[in-house]
């Protein structure tokens, strides 16, 4: 594909970013003495960093350009030091300083990587160094502050972490990391602005260093105030195997991607190193440093064909890439360019909020990066072959792309849909809630608690739950996708139809890429019925067995027999009610999108219906809960909410009345 030119690229940092980071910090040749800076034992000496910062003319910010200039020969000082440590030296001299991260073993990594002066390696380093020390600088926040800011300029402007380390310590941080005035190191790489030749390995060494000096620091404030450091705990991927649809990477798929990569216009030249080193660390069981590799990568590509199919090539350093329109309000051209699947699989990876946000975790520290799952690593590199393969030349790799192995991934890519938005979520919770209600079936019941449950009086109310959970299944089956509707009543549609009924309603395809707000509210309070009902559900089950275990032990006294049996008589009914809940968020999700064609009353209206089965199903399950065991009373609030299903549903006035396709219907014989 032609879109993308540019193999003569030299850098993707802006002219004057560019001189900040390559070229001022060596205008001065000064000879600093290292002694200066550190000390024979290692302390590092503060005052030779934060002498050499200075504010702006105005005193309100820093001058970031006039401190990186004098700073320069202090790095250089610092770097030539490090070069001329063994590692055993390192180790002993340094390693101390670095145990109040919560990675301590990284920082040994990180001067191999120096002492190397392999440049790919550099910039890993400088990401992965950010990245643990910001976690690291959020751990000592907490120790004053209550909630750690998301952003790491915002950490390092905060006045909890200049109590404890001085705001000339966090001023020379600003300047290496903390704004885009500045170096802003962290940025440029986990951007993918800067390729290996823009980060000069000095500026790594200093990192290093000002971390252990952190250290040292820290510890005279720990010493003070007597308090001790705790580090939050790492977070897990959240629904990462809702997102693994590609199969695991293979020989040959790391094969076609090395191939790939040098045909690709998506790959920069400059920019190879990154990609080859991928594969590498891929192969060595690196996947935390494969994926930190990869994400910027695909960023800057990314970013290149928005700029290419928006036109805007002068807008290349601050791209709205994943966004529905730009910043003057002109429709955003990447997603129909790209596809609706491959938008739906970026947002899934890197934005969706129940999504394993794969970019900020690396990035903000907050994932292991020794326990980084293969399958996250593995389904980016796929993904990753697949977007280089569409920007292969027509006649490219053509021998590579008829592989059968190839074109299963292709499709399989072509065919993704959203797994971590919300309204797939709910399908998601729907399913589930199913499958639970159907283990209320598994409980045994001896036929003395049958026979003794079935002498008891019964309810009218009931009764006439039974007639109206009919009326309303008969309403509902007029709106599934299908041919016929032959419902008559419960007996109508066997206990064993709904498990297959649900799977199809909940497999429709619902769009979900830049979903509307009024769509994303609805689906909210669906979900929130949902969780509800799965609550009751798990709560039945747990108070079935505990008693048909007590009932069979004779442990029950004579009111606890007399409350289990009104629990007996009420669970087939409340399962009934649970089903047809179910149903009507199934169907409601798939006809989600209806709710714009609403005016502001109807929805106002509809939201009141929802909120009210929210309200329900939350008594509901405070009534089954082990503490009160009102299942008379959850009879009345189910009598009451199903007059209220069926007189809103006989308005008309639900989504499933107002989507097109409302007159298909299904055969549930």
């Amino acid at each position: 594909m032609e879109i993308l030119t540019g193999d003569r690229i030299a850098t993707c940092l802006s002219p004057l970013v560019h001189d900040l980071i390559c070229n001022l910090g060596f205008e001065l040749r000064e000879n600093c003495d290292i002694h200066s800076i550190v000390s024979q034992n290692g302390e590092v000496c503060w005052e030779a960093l934060t002498g050499r910062v200075s504010c702006a003319e105005s005193g309100q910010s820093l001058d970031y350009r006039g401190s990186v200039r004098m700073l320069g020969p202090v790095c250089e000082a610092i770097h030539t030091h490090i070069l001329s440590l063994t590692r055993a030296q390192f180790e002993i001299k340094y390693s101390p300083w670095f145990q109040w991260t919560a990675y301590p073993e990284l920082f040994l990594e990180i001067f191999d990587a120096v002492e190397s002066l392999n440049s790919p390696a550099i910039s890993l380093s400088v990401m992965k160094l950010a990245s643990c020390l910001e976690r690291a600088l959020g751990d000592v926040f907490l120790l004053l502050g209550k909630e750690c800011p998301f952003l790491l300029r915002d950490l390092l402007a905060s006045a909890e972490l200049a109590q404890v380390f001085g705001h000339g310590v966090m001023d020379v941080l600003k300047v290496f990391i903390g704004s885009p005035c500045g170096l802003n190191l962290r940025n440029i790489l986990w951007h993918g602005f800067a390729s290996p030749q823009d980060i000069p390995p000095k500026y790594c060494s200093t990192m290093l260093l000002l971390t252990a000096g952190l250290g040292q620091l820290l510890k005279s404030y720990l010493h003070q105030t007597e308090v001790t450091l705790a580090h939050r705990p790492f977070v897990t991927l959240t629904n990462l195997e809702d997102v693994i649809v590609f199969p695991g990477v293979t020989y040959e798929v790391l094969s076609a991607l090395e191939k790939a990569m040098m045909k690709s216009t998506f790959v920069l030249k400059i920019m190879l190193p990154y990609w080859e080193m991928a594969v590498t660390k891929f192969k060595l069981h690196r996947f935390a440093d494969c994926t930190m590799l990869l994400l910027p990568q695909l960023e800057a590509g990314l970013r290149r064909v928005f700029a290419a199919v928006n036109k805007c090539p002068d807008r290349l350093l601050t791209a709205e890439i994943l966004a529905n329109h730009l910043n003057d309000g002109s429709i955003n051209q990447l997603p129909p360019f790209l596809g609706e699947p491959a938008m739906e699989f970026l947002w899934d990876f890197l934005n969706y909020q129940e999504g394993p946000r794969i970019r900020d975790r690396l990035s903000h520290g907050e994932i292991n990066l020794r326990e980084f799952p293969r399958e996250a690593a593995s389904q980016l590199l796929t993904f990753s072959l697949v977007l280089l393969l569409r920007f292969t030349e027509e006649g490219s790799l053509s021998e590579l792309k008829a592989e059968a192995v190839i074109q299963l991934l292709v499709s399989l890519a072509q065919g993704y849909r959203s797994r971590c938005h919300p309204a797939f979520q709910l399908q998601k919770q729907v399913l589930s809630c199913e499958e639970s209600l159907r283990m209320w079936d598994v409980v045994p019941l001896p036929e003395e608690q049958r026979q003794e449950a079935a002498r008891l009086e019964g309810n009218s109310e009931a009764y006439a739950c039974n007639s109206l959970i009919s009326k309303i299944l008969c309403e509902f089956c007029r709106h599934m996708p299908g041919n016929t509707c032959a419902v008559d009543g419960l007996d109508g549609l066997p206990r064993e139809r709904w498990p297959q009924l649900l799977r199809e309603l909940c497999s429709t395809r619902i769009p979900t890429l830049f979903c509307p707000r009024l769509v994303l509210e609805v689906v909210v309070v669906l979900r929130g019925i949902s969780s509800q009902c799965q609550r009751v559900s798990d709560q039945v089950i747990a108070s079935l067995q505990l008693r048909h275990r007590q009932w069979v032990e004779r442990r029950l006294r004579s009111r606890q027999r007399q409350n289990y049996l009104r629990m007996l008589n009420s669970v087939s009914l409340l399962s009934a009610v649970l089903h047809v809940t179910s149903l009507l968020l199934a169907l409601e999700v798939a006809s989600v999108h209806a709710v714009q064609g609403k005016s502001s009353q109807e929805r106002h209206q509809y939201l009141r219906f929802l909120k009210s089965i929210l309200q329900y199903t939350e008594n509901l399950a405070a009534y089954t809960s082990p503490e009160k065991n009102k299942w008379k009373e959850a009879i009345s609030l189910t009598h009451a909410v199903l007059l209220r299903i069926c007189t809103f549903s006989e308005k008309k006035q639900m989504l499933m009345h107002l989507a097109k396709n409302s007159t298909n219907q299904v055969d549930t014989r």
